[in-house]
Formats: C-alpha cells, structure tokens, sequence
C-alpha cells in the first residue's frame, strides 16, 4: 500500500468513528428528551384499548387501519410534546438530580429554546392528527396533556405530596384514548382500564421516589417518602396494589385464563410490596418493586390483545 494513502485512510476513519459517536450521542439526547421508555409504556395502552374497541364491536382492522395510523401518530406526539416540554420546564431540578443530570436541557446539548418550541410543536401536531378521527379521543388527549404540564410539572410537583395523584391522572386517560377513536367510552372495558392505570401508577411511582429518596430531597421535590417518609409511603403502596385485586373479575369477558395470569400478578406485586416491612434495604426494595411494575403492567395490556386473538 502506497505510504501517503496510510494517513489519509486513518483520517477517515478517525472521522467516521467521530460521526459514529456524535450520532449516537444525538440518540441518546432524543431518547432522554423524549424518555423513551415512559414514551412506549403510555403508547401501549392506547394500542390495546384501540384493539379491544375493535374486538368488542366484531370491527375489523384492516377496515380501520387509517384511523389507528391517525390515533397512534396523533396520540404518541402529544404525549411526546408533553414529555418534551416536562424536560424544559424541569431543568432546574433535573441538575440537581443524578438520575437527570445527562438529560440534553441539563447538559446544554440542544438549547432550552429549541426544547421549548419542540414540545409545542408536537403537541399541537399530536392534536391535529387526532381531531381526524374523534372529537372525544382528542378531548381525552388534551385532559391527559393539560393535566401532565400544567396541573402535575408545573404546579404540584414541587409543592404538594398528593402529585403523584394529579400525574396519575394524565397516563391514566390513554385507553381511554384509543377507545374513543373506534365509539363513546360507555362500555366497561375502557373504564377499568383506566382504573387500573390510574391506580397501578401510585406504587409505581412511589418506588421510584423512594429509590430515589435522596434526590428528590436534595431537588425539594415533594414526594411522598420526602414529605412524610418512607414507612407511610411502603403502607399506601401496600393499599393501591390490593385495590387491584378485584379488576380482572370485572373483564371476565377476556375469558378465564386472562383472570387467571392477571390475578397471579397482582398477587405476586401484593406479596413483593409486603416484603418491604421485612427488608432493611428500601433502596434495593424499591428498585425490585419498580421492576415488577413495568413488567405487570406491560404484560398485563399485552395478554389483553393476546387473549383476544386467541378467543
């Protein structure tokens, strides 16, 4: 090979590895913006409760595959320009917190601008996108959107313990979502399932803040394990996780084996909650609990849509 070929190949590929690392770094800035995985568990239940709708008025999916491109494209940029415009606003916060602190708004990677247009931007889209297919899965939309801004970010968060109530409410309207889009929310299904989000986020949540105690204390955020402790916090999970119990008897039309798994994994949450009397290590506690949420709740709305096929 000729010698003066050597450094101009090494040039570029020093070159490509640089574009290789800066694209991957813009991905992980996207990813963080958007909270990817919060993203996709949101878009979930308007995919399932969509897909019910269907089921449960005997319509057919390749009849309506215009209206679930609509819903899930309208749906997700809402809830992605909320999630967007959560980071601009919780910058301040977010410095203070370890768990936060390589988040874009924090490191400066994309300006607070650029985040703040964004976030507008794809909330009104999301909503454009939705008033295509019904006026009340948008109205349901905008509660979640308003609710999750204005009344959780921006007003309660930092200063009341009951905002995990008031942010419950934003991911809780998802399904609700999805099943507007196909006819009214009247039937029991879409209810329930809002029940059972609203409520499965309140252990949820708690366990993040407890495994994070220490900075959401040092950020002055009022959680509950801040304001009141942890004891009464493992107490209310305790609470929240037995109201769950009863909501598999009331989708009895999802047949027996739904009821069955989904009885199991309240059960299996109810004994992984009671634990945390008995454990001296809340951290480690909480961070198993937190696990087991975002398992129980991704499979739960997944064995709706695979009971369905099956019946």
């Amino acid at each position: 090979m000729r010698q003066d070929v050597v450094p101009s190949l090494q040039k570029a590929q020093g070159t490509t590895l640089s574009d290789t690392q800066k694209s991957l770094s813009l991905f992980a800035d996207i990813k963080a913006l958007f909270k990817g995985p919060v993203l996709v568990a949101n878009v979930l239940p308007v995919f399932t409760s969509f897909w019910l709708a269907l089921y449960f008025t005997d319509a057919s999916f390749s009849a309506h595959w215009g209206l679930f491109l609509l819903t899930m494209i309208g749906s997700t940029l809402v809830m992605g320009g909320a999630l967007v415009l959560n980071n601009w606003y919780d910058v301040d916060i977010d410095t203070v917190m370890d768990r936060t602190k390589n988040r874009p708004t924090v490191t400066g990677n994309i300006s607070l601008k650029a985040v703040l247009t964004l976030g507008i931007v794809l909330s009104i889209l999301g909503f454009i996108f939705l008033l295509f297919t019904t006026l009340e899965a948008t109205i349901y939309a905008f509660v979640g959107w308003f609710t999750y801004v204005v009344l959780y970010t921006m007003w309660s968060k930092r200063r009341y313990a009951f905002n995990t109530i008031i942010g419950s409410v934003s991911g809780a309207v998802t399904p609700l979502i999805g099943w507007a889009v196909i006819e009214p929310v009247t039937h029991t299904v879409p209810i329930v399932l809002f029940l059972i989000l609203f409520i499965f986020q309140m252990p949820h949540t708690f366990a993040i803040a407890i495994r994070k105690y220490d900075e959401y204390k040092a950020a002055n955020v009022a959680m509950l394990p801040v304001v009141r402790g942890i004891k009464v916090t493992k107490v209310q999970m305790v609470l929240y996780i037995a109201c769950l119990l009863p909501f598999p008897f009331f989708l009895t039309s999802l047949g027996t084996a739904f009821i069955v798994i989904a009885t199991l994994l309240n059960i299996g949450w109810l004994v992984v909650s009671i634990t945390g009397f008995f454990i001296k290590d809340d951290k480690k506690w909480a961070y198993v609990n937190f696990l087991y949420s975002v398992n129980y709740i991704s499979l739960l709305f997944l064995l709706m849509v695979i009971v369905t096929l099956a019946i």
